[in-house]
């Protein structure tokens, strides 16, 4: 029974089993399968065939006419018109034979080297695998192909167009936000917790530390916080004169007289207040040089200095191990992915505008630049190379196990359906040739014999 599936209708019964399939049992797409289209193609097949077989029967009858008309005496005529038929019916009946004989065995007789695809459809599409591997996935054609159509320099003029970096940088965007909603925030939290920790814990930070401050110290870039510090600590003497006083009057022994303990406290309160003015006020200060040396003191500590290296090496730690630190960076990857989507959603961010300037200037450079373009070219062909180099016999064998899988009844039919017809204009024409070579062979005949 013909298959009479359609694209529209793919879950209908096979046409060979009376027993619907499981839906889970059905192939999501079979190639061997008719569609509309292919039924349409059979129709013109079957209605070339009857103009061939026409063609034949005409020519018989056409030779039993002549033969007729010459034994009756019709004259020379008749012998030409029934030689020119006979080689029509040869050759009519010669290419019916190797047309038939693709498809099926002529008359359904056992004959050697017919019906060809059904018996020969897995060697066919291993040939077909190997001819596809050795002229069409050889390095040499992969690289000359990609050499002539010139992929970096079409690529350059493509991106240099304003409205297709627009389409690049959306769709960099949106691909950008897929693999960011994708990825589970705990994964990813744990790998950057991780590798944070990690990173931490394998450098030893106070050398860094210490050429960091030894720098700043040496700029002078410490000084705007000893300012800060300064101004502070006067504003808090200012306002908290009396917690001062008493803290100072509330050390002194218990046997001296109250008044005492009060003026000794306002004399220090006014001295510190004095010296915390005058350092704010004063950038000479000598508390601030002294500042400045106990610095460049620490910087070189933390450099050279092992017991201060292995104090700050045990701080660091402990402060790594703090469950909040280790909060703080866990959450560093949600701010992070909520600034990227921000970025990527907002059509006039400066991400996006970057990457489409990047782009533009990418397009641009390699529309220019012979020597850009001949690099992107060689690193295309070589890795267009290194795949149909390591994944050639991957990708024949995916056209030979393809075709070996399929039914053999119905791929010759499937083939006979596209072909066919093509193939019927040979019967005509064997026919044609067939009667001019009879014709001509009898003409030659009695003009030697004559």
């Amino acid at each position: 029974m013909e298959r009479t599936t359609t694209d529209e209708k793919t879950d209908r019964e096979a046409p060979w089993s009376t027993v619907p399939t499981p839906p889970a049992a059905r192939p999501a797409f079979d190639p061997t399968a008719f569609t509309a289209a292919d039924e349409e193609k059979r129709r013109g097949v079957r209605r070339m065939k009857a103009i061939a077989t026409g063609a034949l029967l005409v020519a018989a009858v056409v030779f039993a006419l002549a033969t007729w008309a010459e034994n009756a005496g019709a004259g020379a005529w008749a012998g030409y018109v029934a030689a020119a038929a006979e080689a029509g019916m040869v050759g009519a009946l010669a290419d019916w034979f190797a047309v038939t004989a693709l498809f099926k065995r002529p008359l359904g007789l056992p004959i050697p080297h017919t019906a060809i695809i059904p018996t020969k459809k897995d060697q066919l599409g291993r040939s077909l695998g190997d001819f596809v591997g050795e002229n069409f996935l050889s390095e040499a054609v992969v690289r000359r192909r990609l050499r002539s159509v010139g992929i970096a320099g079409r690529l350059g003029h493509w991106l240099a167009r304003p409205d297709n970096a627009d389409r690049v940088t959306a769709e960099l965007s949106t691909a950008l936000r897929g693999a960011l909603t994708v990825l589970r925030d705990n994964d990813v939290q744990a790998v950057v917790t991780e590798a944070v920790t990690r990173r931490a814990h394998a450098r030893e930070i106070a050398p860094l530390l210490g050429r960091t401050l030894e720098r700043i110290v040496a700029d002078g870039g410490h000084r705007r916080a000893v300012d800060l510090v300064c101004v502070r600590a006067y504003d808090w003497l200012v306002w908290h004169q009396d917690s001062v006083m008493d803290a100072v009057a509330g050390g002194a022994p218990g046997w001296t007289p109250r008044f005492v303990d009060r003026k000794i406290g306002e004399r220090v309160y006014k001295e510190l207040l004095r010296f915390v003015s005058e350092m704010r006020d004063m950038p000479d200060h000598p508390a601030r040089g002294a500042l400045d040396r106990f610095l460049r003191d620490f910087a070189e500590d933390l450099q050279s200095d092992p017991d201060t290296r292995a104090r700050v090496e045990r701080l660091k730690s402990e402060i790594l191990s703090r469950g909040e630190v280790q909060d703080v960076i866990a959450s560093i990857w949600a701010s992070v992915r909520a600034m990227i989507v921000a970025a990527v959603e907002d059509e006039r961010s400066e991400l996006r505008l970057r990457v489409r300037a990047s782009v533009l200037s990418l397009g641009a450079r390699m529309s220019a630049d012979g020597g850009l373009r001949s690099k992107v070219d060689g690193w295309i062909e070589g890795a267009a190379s290194h795949v149909v180099t390591t994944y050639r016999h991957e990708i024949t064998s995916l056209i030979t196990e393809t075709i070996e899988s399929w039914d053999a009844e119905h791929t010759s039919r499937k083939i006979e359906a596209n072909v066919g017809r093509d193939l019927q204009f040979i019967r005509i024409n064997g026919t044609v040739v067939g009667a001019l070579a009879g014709l001509a062979i009898h003409t030659v005949t009695r003009l030697l014999g004559g």
